[in-house]
This record gives structure tokens, sequence and C-alpha cells, in this order.
């Protein structure tokens, strides 16, 4: 019989309980070294400037909030695909429940049936754990804008509390220089964000002046955003600035916009 020492023992119990943990780690939850793409905004929004930078007519899809309903999102995303004119979509944040790399693969895998570009804004429900990670490494910044059209989308991360009220969210110097960017390549402006003013992610102290800084955008034609979960459209400031909400999946429906060089129009889908 083979005498195994007492010291033996303990340094194989040490390198057993590497190897579990290493295991564990490979399998966090919020591991963010996931597979497969990453950058998937520029990458879309280089797609989208070059097909649609100069069209008359641009018809684009808003989804937002599918964390969760990873069916109904399967079936809203079969029936954007029916429609054969439309151009890109834009969701509106949450994509994820709690921002976990596997929900982030999740929503990534079934957004990538769409057979046109997409691009993604960050919602609070995707900063959880170190979903803000990887959200960035999926999909780039938090603050980003893009021109079809000849129509600036300017789409803001204004998810504040997720920072404590720490962090300039919304970005008003992010605002202040995109709107004043390339001027000679857009005449009208649409501003995108998940949490709207006077909700309870957005930083209501400074809700007064983020309408001053949206009065710097070019021809504001209209704000959309999601979170709410409900389809409401609403005058928020009580002025003339429309604001869209955009349903979760659930609720089985989305919007189609409609933007010509003079006006744009709106179109709820239900499916």
């Amino acid at each position: 019989m083979i005498k195994i020492g007492k010291n033996v023992l303990i340094a194989m119990s040490a390198v057993l309980s590497l190897a579990s943990c290493d295991d564990l780690f490979d399998t966090h939850p919020y591991d963010v070294n996931f597979s497969g793409e990453r950058d998937i905004n520029a990458k879309n929004i280089k797609a989208i400037e070059s097909m649609y930078g100069n069209k008359d007519t641009l018809r684009v899809a808003f989804i937002s909030d599918t964390h969760g309903w990873y069916s109904d999102t399967k079936d809203e995303i079969a029936d954007i695909n029916k429609h054969t004119n439309i151009d890109f979509v834009v969701h509106c944040g949450d994509l994820t429940d709690t921002g976990t790399a596997k929900e982030y693969e999740w929503i990534r895998d079934i957004m990538s049936q769409l057979r046109v570009p997409y691009v993604v804004l960050i919602g609070n429900h995707d900063f959880l754990g170190t979903g803000d990670q990887a959200y960035t490494s999926m999909f780039g910044d938090m603050d980003f804008s893009f021109t079809a059209a000849r129509v600036k989308f300017v789409c803001l991360n204004t998810n504040a509390t997720e920072y404590d009220y720490m962090a300039a969210v919304p970005n008003f110097d992010y605002m202040e220089s995109v709107f004043a960017k390339d001027t000679a390549n857009f005449d009208r402006t649409i501003v995108i964000m998940h949490a709207p003013p006077y909700s309870d992610q957005f930083n209501n102290n400074v809700c007064k002046a983020f309408r001053r800084y949206l009065d710097l955008a070019p021809r504001l034609m209209c704000c959309i955003y999601g979170h709410n979960h409900n389809d409401k459209v609403s005058n928020i400031y009580g002025d003339n600035l429309v604001f869209y909400s955009i349903d979760c999946p659930e609720d089985r429906n989305y919007r189609i916009f409609t933007i010509t060089k003079d006006s744009y129009e709106m179109e709820q889908v239900y499916f």
C-alpha cells in the first residue's frame, strides 16, 4: 500500500480547488469574454450610412425592452422581416433582464435574424452586474449617432440612476457636439433614448436643461424612447415636441416610422 503524506494531500486538495474555481469562473454569468460578433453598432451604422445616406424616403422599425420575452421577440423579428420595405431597425434598450453574458448572446442571436441592419441602445437592465461592459464589447459606445436620408439619429444613454447620478448622463457635451457636427450632411434630427425625462431612471434634476439642449438639434422632428412598456404618445414638456414610447414585445406591437424630405408618418404594427 502506498502511503500519501499529509502535505501531499493538502497540495492535491489545493490543486483540485483551483481547478474547480477555474471551471466556475469560465462559466460565470457576468464573464464578458463571450464568443461571437462584437462591435455590432459600428458595423451596422457603416452599412446604414452607405446604403441610405441620400435616400428620399426612409422606413425605420423601432422595438424595445425585449428582456425576458425571447419567444415574443422572435415573433416580432419575424414580423418585421415580412415588411420588405423596412430599411433598418432600432432597439431602444433593455435587451437583457439581468445583464448576463448569456442573455446578451441570446438577444444578439435573435436580432441577427433580421434581414436588415440594426442598432441597439443600452437600457437600465443591461447595466446589471458587468452588463455595461458586455454592452460596450458587443455593441460599442453608449452614446452614438448616424445619418440616413439626411436625418441624424442621435442615440443617448439616459440611465442616470445606474451611476448613482455621479456621471454626465445624459451627456450634454456630447449632445452639443453631435448636433453641431457634419451639419452639411443632415437637415433634420431624431433623438432616441431608453429612459425618458421624468421617469425613474432619468436624472430628473436636469430635465429642464435637457429640453434646452434638445433645442440645439437642427429641425428636431421627435424623440423616441423605451423603458415604460407602453405605446404612449405625449408632449412630455407641454410644448410641440412629440415623444413616442416603444412598447415591449409582450404587448405584441412596435412602431414603423416613414420619413420623407418634408415630414414623417408613424404606424403602429401589431403582430
